[in-house]
């Protein structure tokens, strides 16, 4: 059995191909990075339009990179949402074409629950489990009883955990992607350098806010200035300040509700620190923590096709009028 996967959610065009939900035969992806850095983040128009020009000769390279004929592949899943609308658009038109052409069915996947089940590409985790799905875009806690059965235990209320370390990266001028920018310098800094605030970690529900905390970070810069000698351990609190809630909140999702498994995907979940983190904390409470790889951290089609497989061999199939959708659907 053959699924297609792909993945436009955002500047990212992606196309995997997976055999028996388990067989990985190819999984290309198309970074636009570097288009960005003048701009410090993704610019939604610029990568709509990258997508298009990509997204035929990507898919023909996966083929080819597989060894495979389209007539192989058995259905196709593409990514309908969350995201940036025009990027989901693009590939989710390209599958309804493929679909009529070769006369298989589409399975449309959550962005969301793809990242939180790619460790299932790796390891074989027992269900119910908590994701925590952290990145650019999206900061949500989820917990999993089975493949398309999930429950949102909370999200950001504002910025998600990645974005706010892009902005502030703009902000100081150093680059983009901010995250990883920030990680690597952070790497020199003290992390107790600035007491800066965990936004919503007291309260008691499992949201988080992550715009106050880039506000303080700013507020503080403009107050003190940075030198070569502070930035990195400026930088280094700021991201500590947000891992530790990150972590916090997780762990108490999994213990109010007994669960001793927590999964972290997405983007920032590539993150050394954060792994540490996690791991430190959840060795010291008994509960077991697992990663994907950062291949399947970033967007991917690989997560995709193995939700679709999921999908597909339980008869979930989606119609081909299906929409996408730019914000997460809870359920």
């Amino acid at each position: 059995m053959i699924i297609l996967g792909i993945d436009t959610s955002c500047d990212d065009t992606s196309f995997a191909l997976l055999r028996n939900g388990k067989e990985l035969l190819a999984n290309l992806v198309s970074s636009q990075i570097d288009l960005y850095k003048a701009f410090g983040g993704v610019v939604p128009e610029i990568a709509s339009r990258k997508h298009i020009e990509l997204i035929d000769g990507l898919y023909e390279e996966a083929l080819h990179h597989a060894g495979l004929s389209e007539k192989s592949i058995d259905a196709i899943g593409v990514t309908a949402g969350p995201g940036l609308i025009g990027s989901v658009i693009i590939g989710l038109c390209f599958a309804k074409g493929l679909s009529m052409s070769l006369n298989i069915p589409i399975i449309g996947v959550n962005h969301i629950e793809a990242h939180a089940m790619s460790i299932l590409l790796e390891n074989d985790v027992e269900f119910p489990f908590i994701a925590l799905v952290v990145s650019g875009g999206h900061t949500i806690i989820l917990r999993f009883d089975d493949f398309g059965v999930y429950k949102v235990l909370g999200s950001t209320r504002d910025d998600a955990a990645g974005e706010a370390f892009d902005k502030i990266a703009k902000f100081l001028g150093l680059g983009y992607p901010g995250g990883r920018i920030i990680e690597e310098l952070s790497r020199q800094g003290k992390r107790d350098f600035v007491a800066f605030p965990r936004p919503m970690l007291a309260d008691d529900n499992y949201d988080f806010s992550f715009s106050g905390l880039k506000t303080s970070m700013i507020n503080y810069i403009k107050k003190y200035g940075i030198t070569d000698n502070n930035l990195n351990s400026i930088l280094s609190s700021f991201q500590e300040a947000a891992f530790d809630v990150l972590v916090s909140k997780t762990l108490r999702a999994s213990k109010d509700v007994r669960i001793p498994r927590i999964v972290v995907g997405g983007g920032v979940a590539a993150n050394e620190r954060l792994r540490d983190l996690f791991q430190e904390r959840c060795s010291r409470d008994g509960i077991d923590v697992f990663f994907s790889s950062p291949v399947f951290c970033t967007d991917n089609g690989a997560m995709v096709a193995n939700i679709a497989h999921h999908c597909f061999v339980n008869n979930r199939l989606s119609p081909l009028d299906i929409a996408a959708y730019s914000r997460m659907k809870f359920h």
